[in-house]
Parts: C-alpha cells; sequence; structure tokens
C-alpha cells in the first residue's frame, strides 16, 4: 500500500472514509456494556467538526496539545481533528503520574489540554502552578463537577466538554466552508505529528518526536503481513498513547477494517471475544500468557481423565508441530536447511501422529479456539518479549500468533512475524524500506548468526528527542543508524531474532557477561512461578526475586496435605521454599542451556501483582529502577555487605 509523498495520517484516513463511508470504523462500549457503531464516514466528520473547533479557538500549526486519556472512540475522533489542522498531540494515559504530567505539559508548553475525566483534570489543576501556559482543558465525559469547575475558575482554566465543542465546530464548518478540509489538505509527510514520552523501564522518559511518514512509511508492507479485508474486526486493548496500539489503529483503518475497544482483563476480553467474534487480536505477551494461564489451570483443577487427556494430546501437538517445522523449514536457521534429513528421520512418525493430533484437536483443541471466536485469524504480540512456550502452546494448537518487535523511536514496527508465512522464534525480516544491521561492541558489522546489537536506518525512524539534542546524538551512531540497544542475530533469509536488551545486560564481579530475561523467561514455566526478577549487578553471583503463584500453592498445599495457619508462614515453610528451590535449580541448568554463572544462589518469594506504572511500563515491561526502588530491602538481603 503505497502513500503519496504529501499524505498524513489524516489524509490517510480521508481516503478510507470517502471508499468506505458507511463501514464501520469503530465499535465501542456504552454504559450498559453494548457495542455501538461507529461508521468511517461518522469518525472523520466528528474529526473535521473537533478541527473546527480548534481552530475557532485560535489553534496554530505546529502547536502541541495535550492528550491524557486511555483507550476510547473519542481519542481518535480528538486527534484526527487537532492533526488535520496540523497541530501535534502530546499523548498520555490515565495511569500518569503528577509527576510525569508536570514534566510531559510543562516541557513541551501546552496550552491546551485534552483530559479523559475529573481525575486527569484533577490532576493537572493540581500542579497548575507548575503550569503556568496551560489555558484551556477539554473534557471527554460531560460530568464536569462543581467543585472542579471552582477550582479551574480560580486558576483561570477554562474548562470545555469535547461533545460541546463537536457542535461548536459543526455550526463553524458552516459559515466557514471547507476552511478545516483546506488546512487538512496542507499537511506533509514530514510534519510532526506527536511528542511521545516514553515511560521508560530505566526511569528516564523522553520525548520521541514522530512524523506523519514515520507512521505511515510502515503501511506500505505491514497489510501484506497483517492482512484484513473491509469490516472486519480488531480488537484492541493496549495503551492507545503508546506508539505500538496507535500504529496498529492504523493498520485497521488504513484497511478499512474495525476498531473494537476492549480491556486487557481475562474475564472482559473473553466476553468481549465472544460478543465481537474479532479476525485479529493485538496484544503484549502478557495477554497471551495469561490465556494460557487461564487454560492450563482450569484443566488442572478439572483433573481426573480431561486433564490427563489434554495433557497427552498437547504433548502430541507439541511433538507433531515440532517434526512439521523441521520439516517444511519453519524454524529459524543460521547455516542451512536439511530438509530432506528431517523427511527421511520424521515422515513415518509424523504420519502416524496426524491422527491422534486430529483427535486432539476435535475433542481438546477446536474448544479453546472457540474461546477466541470463529473469525480468528491471529494474534499479534509486541511491547516485549514472547515466551518460547506461550509460542510453543499456541503453535501446536493450531492458533497463530505472530510475534513483532519495534520501539517507540521507530513508530514503532521494525519486523513482524507474517500471518500467512511465520518463522518460528522470530519476529521475521525487517519491514520494506527499512535497513538494518547487527554489530558488535566496537561497531563492527558481524554475519548472520552472530549474536550483536541491532540497528537501523529508514523512514519510520525518529527526528529525535524533544528539546534533548544530547539523548537524540547518543541514540544515532556517527553515519546515522539508530542504536536500538537491543541485542539480537539475523538467520540466513533475513528473520531476525531477539535475544534481550543490553543495557539490561548484568556484569558479575568475575567480569561475566549475562542476558536477565532468558533466565527470568524460563522461570516462569514453572507452574507456582508468575513472574521472575534476575538481580546481581557487580556481585559473585545472581540471585533472584520470585513472584508467586497464590493459587497454584495454595493447592499445592491443599494436594500434599501441609498444614499451616497464614499464608506468610506458608511461603516462609521449609517445604515451600524446598519446592522453590527444587524448580530453580531443574529450570536454571547446563540441560537447559545456561552457564554455571547464570544460576540462581539465592531467590526471595515476593506476593504482590506488577502493576502497570508500579513495577511495569505501559507496555507491561519490568521497570527493572522501580524494581530496586520497591524492594530494596529484600534485595540488600539476598547480597548482604558481608559477603561483597
Amino acid at each position: 500500500m503505497e502513500f503519496e509523498a504529501n499524505c498524513t495520517v489524516p489524509k490517510m484516513i480521508q481516503a478510507t472514509a470517502e471508499k468506505y463511508p458507511e463501514i464501520v470504523a469503530q465499535y465501542t462500549k456504552n454504559k450498559s456494556g453494548d457495542f455501538e457503531p461507529i461508521t468511517y464516514r461518522e469518525m472523520f466528520q466528528k474529526g473535521m467538526d473537533f478541527g473546527a473547533a480548534l481552530l475557532n479557538m485560535g489553534v496554530k500549526r505546529e502547536q502541541p496539545i495535550g492528550l491524557i486519556s486511555d483507550n476510547r472512540a473519542e481519542w481518535q475522533h480528538a486527534d484526527l481533528g487537532l492533526l488535520s489542522i496540523g497541530a501535534i498531540d502530546v499523548p498520555r494515559g490515565c495511569d500518569a503520574t503528577i509527576v510525569d504530567l508536570e514534566k510531559i505539559l510543562s516541557i513541551t508548553e501546552c496550552e491546551i489540554v485534552i483530559a479523559e475525566n475529573n481525575s486527569q483534570v484533577n490532576k493537572i489543576l493540581s500542579i497548575k502552578d507548575k503550569l503556568p501556559v496551560v489555558k484551556k482543558i477539554i473534557h471527554f465525559e460531560n460530568d464536569i463537577k462543581d467543585e472542579v469547575r471552582a477550582d479551574a475558575s480560580s486558576k483561570n482554566v477554562e474548562l470545555y466538554y469535547f461533545q460541546d465543542l463537536l457542535v461548536e465546530g459543526q455550526k463553524w464548518r458552516i459559515t466557514n466552508k471547507n476552511v478545516v478540509e483546506e488546512e487538512l489538505q496542507k499537511g506533509n509527510s514530514d510534519d510532526l505529528a506527536t511528542y511521545i514520552f516514553t515511560s521508560g523501564t530505566t526511569g528516564t522518559p523522553k520525548g520521541v518526536m514522530l512524523t506523519h511518514r514515520n507512521f505511515l512509511a510502515q503501511l506500505d508492507e505491514i497489510p501484506e503481513r497483517i492482512y484484513l479485508n473491509p469490516g472486519d474486526k480488531g480488537i484492541v486493548v493496549l495503551p492507545i498513547w503508546h506508539s505500538f496500539e496507535r500504529e496498529v489503529e492504523y493498520v485497521v483503518m488504513c484497511q478499512a477494517a474495525t476498531i473494537c475497544y476492549s480491556k486487557p482483563i481475562g474475564s472482559i476480553l473473553l466476553a468481549d471475544l465472544k460478543k465481537l467474534n474479532p479476525h485479529v487480536l493485538p496484544a503484549v505477551p502478557r495477554v497471551f500468557e495469561a490465556v494460557y494461564d487461564g487454560i492450563i489451570k482450569k484443566m488442572r483443577k478439572t483433573g481426573g481423565i480431561v486433564y490427563k487427556l489434554f495433557t497427552f494430546f498437547l504433548n502430541v501437538a507439541i511433538i507433531l508441530k515440532r517434526m512439521h517445522r523441521k520439516m517444511f523449514c519453519k524454524n529459524a536457521c543460521f547455516t542451512s536447511y536439511k530438509p530432506v534429513l528431517w523427511w527421511i528421520l520424521f515422515f513415518i512418525p509424523w504420519l502416524l501422529l496426524w491422527p491422534l493430533y486430529g483427535l486432539g484437536n476435535l475433542i481438546v483443541f477446536r474448544k479453546i479456539k472457540a474461546m477466541l471466536g470463529t473469525n480468528f485469524r491471529a494474534g499479534v504480540a509486541g511491547g516485549g518479549a514472547f515466551p518460547k512456550k506461550i509460542d510453543e502452546f499456541f503453535w501446536a494448537i493450531g492458533v497463530k500468533v505472530v510475534e513483532g518487535y519495534g520501539l517507540t523511536e521507530t513508530a514503532p514496527i521494525i519486523a513482524v512475524r507474517p500471518i500467512a508465512d511465520p518463522i518460528f522464534r522470530t519476529i521475521g525480516s525487517p519491514i520494506r524500506g527499512l535497513q538494518t544491521r547487527i554489530v558488535d561492541p566496537d561497531g563492527y558489522i558481524l554475519e548472520r548468526g552472530k549474536e550483536g546489537v541491532l540497528q537501523v536506518k529508514g523512514p519510520t525512524v525518529m527526528k529525535g528527542y524533544y528539546k534533548n539534542p544530547e539523548k537524540t546524538a547518543e541514540a544515532f551512531t556517527v553515519d546515522g543508524w539508530l542504536d536500538t540497544g537491543d541485542l539480537a542475530v539475523m538467520t540466513i533469509h533475513n528473520e531476525l531474532q531477539i535475544k534481550g536488551r543490553i543495557k539490561d545486560t548484568i556484569v558479575l564481579r568475575g567480569g561475566e557477561n549475562l542476558e536477565p530475561l532468558p533466565i527470568e523467561t524460563k522461570l516462569t514455566d514453572s507452574r507456582y512461578i508468575k513472574a521472575a526478577v534476575v538481580l546481581g549487578q557487580d556481585q559473585r553471583y545472581l540471585a533472584s526475586l520470585i513472584l508467586v503463584d497464590k493459587d497454584e500453592i495454595l493447592n499445592y498445599a491443599a494436594e500434599n496435605g501441609i498444614q499451616y495457619d497464614t499464608y506468610e508462614n506458608l511461603l516462609a515453610s521449609e517445604v515451600i521454599q524446598s519446592l522453590y528451590e527444587n524448580e530453580i535449580a531443574n529450570l536454571i541448568n547446563s540441560k537447559n542451556g545456561f552457564k554455571m554463572f547464570e544460576r540462581i544462589s539465592k531467590f526471595t518469594l515476593i506476593t504482590k501483582d506488577f502493576e502497570v506504572g508500579v513495577e511495569l511500563s505501559a507496555k507491561q515491561e519490568i521497570m527493572r529502577f522501580r524494581i530496586n526502588e520497591i524492594y530494596k530491602k529484600e534485595i540488600a538481603a539476598m547480597f548482604p555487605e558481608d559477603e561483597k
């Protein structure tokens, strides 16, 4: 899908709206929980009305406008309107702290801020003395409280309802014919569209400057890999202020498909999947992990012959699909394929296992797939590492989940496995128009199969960090390549594998370098471990914080007749400590490919689930600097001073 040189995001949406005006663009829930449709014609006109209202307010091209909201249909309407007149959005979600908002809105000097609800308005008003430039707040929900109005009035801030502005904009367009449309046509692909302040896993968020071209360049090829037909449905659960979700919605809209808003909460998502019967589900890996965990726990709880059959057929499916991938060259390859050898070795057992696989599909897997709906084409996992056991599970049962990869700085997609022809444990090849290379610590380009740092160059790469030339210079090499900071390796057919993040690399006191992510991912293979954080920078050995799966531990206690008075004492008991000690030792060892210095010497059990905005970033990645702060005492106990 090619776009003209002066194309912008609003022009792309306009083209879809003109070609498919009556196709549903968005399904959004009303207060009673029913999904209401908004057509492409309606969505585009709402955007034009809001753009008109902003022009009437005196908004100029390149003026930054805050957009503090979670996923909702109005987000796209507001953004379409402000982008159409050449303004720049400064987005953030409702989980933004007061400190976040102070930094983001002050550095960008936003005079106008769009806020989802009273809570966001209150946050902004509470720091108005530090945001002297803020003059107007636009409220998505028509329920501004009297005390909020009074507070705003005392601080010389004007409050508006978004819906009222749509009406005013519609009237303004009658007396100012085609003014908004003319502003839209003035837009150029190199115009700035957004300043996205990364949530950051290091504690130093930066404002990424992205242009319309950055977003649209990906749409040249992504629809070939993640294909949708007009009217197909994509159910979305990711935070809209983040570049992944934003590009997902553009991928949906450029194909005239339908955005369906849901939430990454198991019960809500499963109910919405049943109601909507969507074709694709883009989400972070944790969402697919939650689906996997729910299925496994349900089967284990059912027990008896049902659980035994499930386990048997799942093992059959995994073995069959492993052979299938080798025979049909669907694994990542770094030397050369040897399909003839695999056909000789596997053909007869592969043939014999097919009837069993078919029976398993009939009895077990079909029911699991029915939970996703009859239209389900694929899930798209991005925003974090996709665990191998989850990848293999869905591949085995016949549910496609393709992994993608990118950065906010690349708007964000660098690569994604194509639905039609996925290669296991890869993120696919770099998208068309994007150059990539793998380099060693000294900057020398490495050959295929060698692990190094991934660098990229092309039309999706950001202009830089807002008002931060030093960080911008650090992000690029002298010859203009963006350094992703991620470790990767390239196959003989140009697919990429992501191996970890160089900034997360732990260096032990003996000089050994290691990546914590593979260890953490392997630890979650245990049914008793929900998450793990590996520690050990500048120490003699590795330790880990282990997030306990409470349900599984209570089941274990019941199954083994363990007596206890409190849950805390149960975790501290010798039998549970030994259980985790054995689980860790059985997972992190040489048999599973780990080196001696990668073994976990000490661990601490923790019970509080990780939360977005606390321990997790918006992409649900572990923010290690936050973990170090929150569990400072527990970490110190695993590395006592007298052992240093």
